[in-house]
């Protein structure tokens, strides 16, 4: 029927030159097919240019399904070699088999095992040829064996040559289109690398441009740096109405080792890889995370896309579907190609919030060191007086550690200047040009420390309306000095343990883990080793503190250093308060330099300011200071009776109340003298039985 042959070859010609969409072509040429040749299914596969990886360009089964999707995955990429397909690409023309032969030569091939198990017998494979290329191949399937005539071999050749040039074109189209379509989605990306910073901002506008193309339930970037967990950089889930929205990185934290189960995939997802439907189940039996998202969320394919990070971290590109087939080959190259965009969004969202951190700590740094300016405008090293031969050996001690990152224990009185101390260590070390942050311990409530070293997160407990950034991780890359150490609660002792050996905590109400570069300078006018011992104190805690312990000697014992601590102040005060230079007399300095000084050296700056300001005439005045002579020191071996540092605390508070008319707070305050919180103050005269009518004389 050479007629009818010619009217069906000028047919499927004139289908392929006008016909653009492939699903409508190859239906047309299986319907012109089965009406001249018997057949049950056919399958058109392709070859890349090698002839080493085949993929099923499309395949008919005229109403039954033949091969599951697990078997054969319609453009995934498969291997010839070692398959049966690596034998027929040889055969120079259409060629005939019988299946049950060919599964005894290739018994691993599943679809021949599937084909086999629907009852079909028969194989006819039709070389797909284009200019002399070999492209690919037609396969014609049937229950029964087909009686081909040499007439009917020949025109089978000649369709496969019409098909050869419909699939030749169908290709070239869906490149063009492929290419279009990667060019749109990276002009869009760039679009929004311009035009977007915010991270949420950024990668949501990623995962739904890629979601047009490669659909997904879930679209995530996750990074891991060296000896860190695996952290989630930005993570997004589908809703029913088709929009992406952020998903809290701990959602997976109520199931049983959820880190250890993150970590365990980290591997797989560092290379690249498309796992549906029967591959996802397998390895969702040997990855708890993945068994975990299909049972709770689901899900049965996963794609997966290495970023290649410059330096140490290790990213990957993950996406979700809740379909068995939503991945391909195809969709893995495309996102492939979009890896050097996506790998600039996360650099330039790395350089935007260091850059944003950096600002931030920087208008931290400078709003605290400008109301530390204010505290403490007086509180410079220049200001570090003394003359005396103990303090020359203090000043030695500051010389030899400032330069250093070693941990500083300063002990000494009240008023002895260890704040003082604590800021030529810093401005003198290589962390100068970073903030020295200070917290006094004994001055905020224990309920409140904690927050404020560690900060905490908005709704950690009641009260906390917004997240609080605390001392430690304000004082990162600089100093922090924690004062009155000795006051500083027992479960917060072993947090700031923490702290000193591992360089990390987190804030009160979080779970991420905050590392911060800071050198802790510590102080406390208590006697630590017996803080200790009465278990008030921890000792792991105390040999971590007192690497280079600096000890500030009272002003008693350096009676040499009143002379020119006097006329330090004279001359501070006198040019602060804008009053006439007044000389002082001879018997004034010696009562000054008999005095106890239980408040020290801040005692006697209180003092001398006093007496500028009161003084009227040509010296000045010392108007209600009773210098009383300083207690003779013990013979060596005296065995009288030593006071207890209760009694001598209790002295102690006693004489600054008496000093100050029994005023507790105020500028002019016993608190103040005493230099703690007046809060603080009044908790200790009720411990030590200190009454109302005790306060003053």
């Amino acid at each position: 029927m050479p007629d009818q042959d010619d009217s069906l070859l000028l047919y499927l010609n004139d289908a392929i030159a006008t016909t653009r969409n492939k699903e409508s072509l190859f239906r047309t040429v299986t319907e012109k097919l089965r009406l001249i040749f018997p057949f049950d299914a056919v399958t058109i596969i392709t070859f890349d240019a090698e002839h080493q990886y085949r993929r099923v360009f499309m395949r008919d089964y005229l109403g039954e399904l033949l091969l599951p999707d697990s078997i054969v995955q319609r453009n995934a990429r498969s291997p010839i070699e070692a398959t049966p397909i690596e034998h027929m690409v040889r055969q120079p023309g259409l060629h005939q088999y019988d299946l049950q032969e060919l599964q005894q030569e290739y018994s691993s091939f599943q679809p021949f095992m599937a084909l086999l198990a629907s009852g079909m017998r028969y194989l006819t494979v039709v070389p797909l040829r284009t200019g002399g290329q070999l492209i690919g191949m037609m396969s014609l399937v049937a229950r029964r064996q087909p009686e081909f005539a040499p007439a009917d071999t020949d025109l089978l050749e000649k369709i496969g040559s019409l098909v050869a040039v419909a699939v030749s074109n169908t290709l070239a189209f869906e490149d063009i289109a492929k290419r279009e379509q990667q060019k749109t989605m990276q002009l869009t990306l760039n679009n929004a690398l311009l035009r977007i910073k915010e991270r949420g901002e950024l990668f949501h506008t990623i995962a739904t441009e890629i979601n047009r193309v490669v659909p997904c339930d879930y679209f995530g970037v996750r990074i891991r740096v060296p000896s860190t967990p695996t952290r989630a950089f930005a993570e997004f889930g589908k809703e029913p109405d088709g929009n992406f929205v952020a998903l809290d990185e701990d959602r997976d934290g109520v199931f049983p080792e959820a880190e250890a189960a993150r970590e365990a995939v980290v591997e797989l997802f560092s290379r690249p890889g498309v796992y549906v439907g029967e591959a996802f189940d397998a390895l969702a039996e040997q990855f708890v995370l993945l068994r975990y998202i299909r049972e709770q969320r689901g899900t049965r394919s996963i794609l997966c896309a290495p970023l290649h990070l410059e330096g140490e971290p290790v990213a990957s590109l993950i996406m979700a579907s809740r379909q068995p087939d939503a991945f391909l080959e195809d969709s893995l190259e495309l996102i492939q190609s979009l890896v050097p965009q996506i790998r600039l969004a996360i650099q330039n969202v790395f350089a935007f919030e260091q850059i944003e951190a950096l600002r931030t700590q920087l208008e931290r740094e400078r709003t605290y060191l400008i109301d530390e300016i204010n505290d403490t405008a007086a509180a410079r090293f220049g200001e570090f007086v003394g003359s005396s031969a103990v303090m020359q050996q203090v000043f030695t001690r500051v010389e030899q550690v400032a330069p250093t990152d070693t941990t500083v224990l300063i002990t000494g009185e009240t008023g002895t200047g260890k704040e003082l101390v604590a800021r030529a260590l810093h401005n003198h070390s290589p962390r100068k040009e970073r903030a020295l942050i200070k917290i006094n311990c004994a001055a905020l409530p224990a309920q409140l420390i904690e927050s404020e070293l560690f900060g905490h997160e908005k709704g950690a407990f009641t009260g906390a309306h917004d997240r609080r950034i605390g001392k430690f991780e304000l004082a990162d890359g600089g100093t922090i000095f924690l004062d009155e150490i000795g006051e500083l609660p027992l479960d917060l002792q072993a947090k700031l343990l923490r702290v000193l050996q591992e360089k990390e905590f987190e804030r009160i109400g979080g779970r991420r883990v905050i590392r911060t570069d800071v050198r802790v300078i510590a102080a406390t006018n208590r006697v630590l080793e017996e803080e200790v011992a009465a278990g008030r104190f921890r000792a792991d805690l105390y040999y971590r503190l007192d690497v280079f312990p600096i000890h500030l000697p009272p002003l008693r014992e350096r009676p040499e250093d009143v002379e020119p601590l006097v006329r330090h102040f004279l001359e501070r005060f006198t040019k602060k308060l804008g009053k006439p230079v007044r000389g002082l007399r001879p018997r004034d300095l010696k009562a000054l330099q008999r005095y106890n000084w239980p408040g020290n050296i801040r005692e006697l700056e209180h003092v001398i300011e006093r007496a500028v300001i009161a003084s009227t005439g040509p010296y000045l005045e010392f108007a209600g200071f009773s210098a009383s002579p300083a207690p003779e020191k013990a013979p060596s071996g005296n065995s009288g009776r030593l006071k207890t540092l209760r009694e001598q605390e209790r002295d102690h508070i006693m004489a600054a109340l008496q000093r100050t008319g029994g005023r507790v707070s105020g500028p002019q305050g016993a608190a103040v003298l005493l230099d703690i919180n007046a809060k603080t103050l009044e908790a200790r005269m009720k411990k030590l039985g200190i009454r109302r009518e005790h306060r003053a004389d």
